[in-house]
C-alpha cells in the first residue's frame, strides 16, 4: 500500500480530531440536558464523571491498553490550572443548562471563539489577520442577535452559561499551551485532569450541601432503565469528548477547537427547537443562527488560506504529542 505524504497524514489527523471533537461536543450536550433534567445535582454528576474516567483510564493503563505515563508532581503542578479551569467551566455550564434551553445555551457558548480571539492577542501569541478576525466577529454578532429572540429569558442560567465561556476560554488556552511545551498526549492530560479534579470536586459537593443525599438519590435514580442508560452515556461520552477535545487542541489550535464548537452548534441549535423541551421559533432566532454559520464558513476558508502559505505541520511533530 502506497504511503501518504506526510503533510497529507496531517490533515487528515487534523480533520479526524476535528470533527470527532465536534460529534461528541454534540452529542454531550444533549445527554447531559437529559440527565438533569432527571436529576439535578450537576455538581455530583461531573465528581462522578471524572471518577469514572479516572479509573478508566487507570485501569487501562495497567492493563497495557494505552501507553500513557504515570503521574509525576512536576507535571501535576504545571497541569493543576489546568484542571481547575476546566472543571469550573463544566459546572458553571451544567448549572446555566438547567434553566436555558440548548439553542440559547449554544448561543452563548458560541462567544467563546470571540474570547478566545482576544486571549491570545492579550498572551502575546499574535495580531490574527482581517479576514479571521472579521469572521469570529461576524460569528459572535449572530450568537447576540439569536440570543435577542430568547423569550423564556433566565438570569442566572445566563450568568452561568456567560462565567463558563469565561473559563473554558483559559483552560482552552492552557491545554494548547501545555500539550505543545510539554509533549504530553490526550489521554495523560486527560488522566492528570480528572485526578486533579477528583480533591476539589469532592470538598465542593459537601461544602455545597450535595453530598451525600445526592449520591442516595442517584442510586436510587438508577432503579429506572430510562435513567440507568442515560446515565452510563454521560460517563461513556464524558470521556470521549474530553479526549477529542484535548486531541483538537494539541492537533489543531484553541481556536479552531472552539470554532467547530461553533459549526457543531448549528446542529444542536436546529435539534434543540424541537428536543428536550424545545423553544419557540423566532426570525432573531433564525437571522442570528445564519449570520452565525456565515462567520464559521468564512473563518474556515481564512484558516485554508493561511495553511496553504505556511509550511504544514510533519506528522512526525503531531506524532510526537501522542507518545
Amino acid at each position: 500500500m502506497e504511503k501518504l505524504p506526510d503533510a497529507e497524514v496531517s490533515s487528515i489527523l487534523s480533520l479526524s480530531a476535528a470533527l470527532s471533537y465536534g460529534a461528541a461536543s454534540m452529542a454531550m450536550v444533549f445527554i447531559n440536558k437529559a440527565v438533569l433534567m432527571e436529576y439535578s445535582h450537576s455538581m455530583t454528576l461531573l465528581t462522578v464523571q471524572q471518577l469514572a474516567t479516572a479509573l478508566l483510564i487507570h485501569v487501562g493503563r495497567r492493563l497495557g491498553y494505552t501507553r500513557s505515563r504515570g503521574l509525576e508532581m512536576s507535571t501535576a503542578k504545571k497541569l493543576l490550572p489546568v484542571s481547575l479551569f476546566y472543571n469550573a467551566n463544566v459546572a458553571f455550564a451544567l448549572a446555566s443548562l438547567k434553566g436555558v434551553n440548548i439553542p440559547m445555551y449554544i448561543a452563548i457558548k458560541r462567544l467563546t471563539p470571540l474570547a478566545v480571539l482576544i486571549a491570545g492577542f492579550v498572551s502575546g501569541k499574535g495580531k490574527p489577520t482581517i479576514q479571521v478576525s472579521l469572521s469570529v466577529i461576524l460569528t459572535a454578532g449572530g450568537v447576540v442577535i439569536a440570543a435577542l429572540g430568547d423569550f423564556s429569558f433566565d438570569f442566572f442560567g445566563y450568568s452561568m452559561a456567560l462565567t463558563s465561556v469565561f473559563f473554558q476560554t483559559m483552560y482552552l488556552v492552557l491545554v494548547e499551551k501545555s500539550g505543545a511545551e510539554d509533549g504530553l498526549s490526550s489521554v495523560e492530560i486527560m488522566y492528570y485532569n480528572s485526578f486533579l479534579s477528583l480533591p476539589v470536586l469532592m470538598f465542593l459537593i459537601v461544602a455545597t450541601g450535595e453530598f451525600p443525599n445526592s449520591l442516595l438519590l442517584l442510586i436510587a435514580k438508577s432503579n429506572s432503565f430510562y435513567f440507568l442508560v442515560i446515565l452510563i452515556l454521560s460517563f461513556v461520552m464524558g470521556i470521549v469528548l474530553n479526549y477529542t477535545m484535548f486531541l483538537c487542541t494539541i492537533v489543531n489550535s484553541a481556536l479552531t477547537t472552539t470554532i467547530v464548537g461553533v459549526l457543531k452548534g448549528v446542529g444542536s441549535t436546529t435539534l434543540g427547537f424541537v428536543l428536550l423541551g424545545g423553544v419557540q421559533v423566532h426570525f432573531l432566532n433564525v437571522t442570528g443562527l445564519v449570520i452565525n454559520t456565515a462567520g464559521g464558513v468564512w473563518y474556515s476558508f481564512a484558516k485554508y488560506q493561511q495553511r496553504k502559505s505556511k509550511p504544514p505541520k510533519r506528522i512526525s511533530d503531531v506524532e510526537a504529542h501522542r507518545k
